[in-house]
């Protein structure tokens, strides 16, 4: 299949499984994961009707997303990779969403990027449901503590939770954790779910799913 086939592989996936869940139709948004991928890679994505991309770094970013954005400017991209602080200036002002907001230096500095800028990306906070020290997010107990220093503390407007469940483990658990977090936070969207494990998230209440490889193939 090509990109464009594949695609509609995987919102045709989304949808059965919406309708599996008895949830509505169209309530899962697709994030397609364009890393690594070069722009002409991206374009016939885009043309076939996606709108949404995320990528994981911000140098690599910016390198595609300026020339894309201008040629398809109602484009959206998320950043669901760590985010460094020096990086923050760079990320608002490229982003439309920043996923990855997991600790308190990283949501002080793109609250001041914001302020300086007057851009306002949206916000999820990253947890770390699995507590894998080799991976990015903010341990399960904190965050509810977190999302209210963020609010509270910086004026931030945070939008949802976001995790990435250790690979050798069933996701469903840590899909389940993350809901009963963004339940206690008040929020009600969850970014979770890869292209190994996407229908499951769409099970456990994911409101957008981050899925790479099974559009765009093999990296």
């Amino acid at each position: 299949m090509d990109v464009e086939e594949r695609l509609d592989d995987v919102l045709s996936r989304i949808r059965v499984s919406e309708k599996a869940a008895k949830r509505a139709e169209g309530v899962v948004m697709l994030v397609a994961v364009s890393k690594t991928f070069d722009a002409d890679i991206i374009r016939p994505v885009i043309a076939a009707g996606q709108r949404v991309f995320g990528e994981n770094r911000v140098q690599e970013a910016q390198g595609k997303w300026p020339e894309l954005k201008a040629e398809t400017p109602d484009t959206e991209l998320h950043l669901i990779g760590p985010l460094q602080s020096n990086k923050a200036a760079d990320a608002v002002a490229l982003f439309d969403v920043i996923e990855t907001i997991d600790r308190e230096k990283i949501a002080r500095a793109v609250a001041a990027e914001m302020e300086r800028q007057g851009r306002r990306p949206r916000l999820y906070v990253q947890v770390n449901t699995g507590l894998e020290p080799q991976k990015a997010g903010i341990a399960p107990e904190d965050t509810v503590a977190f999302v209210d220093f963020c609010r509270s503390q910086l004026g931030l407007e945070v939008e949802g939770l976001m995790c990435i469940p250790p690979a050798d483990e069933n996701p469903g658990p840590h899909f389940a954790l993350l809901a009963k977090l963004a339940d206690k936070c008040g929020l009600t969207r969850l970014s979770m779910g890869m292209s190994g494990d996407f229908e499951t998230a769409v099970s456990f209440g994911a409101t957008s799913v981050r899925v790479g490889s099974a559009i765009f193939g093999a990296r």
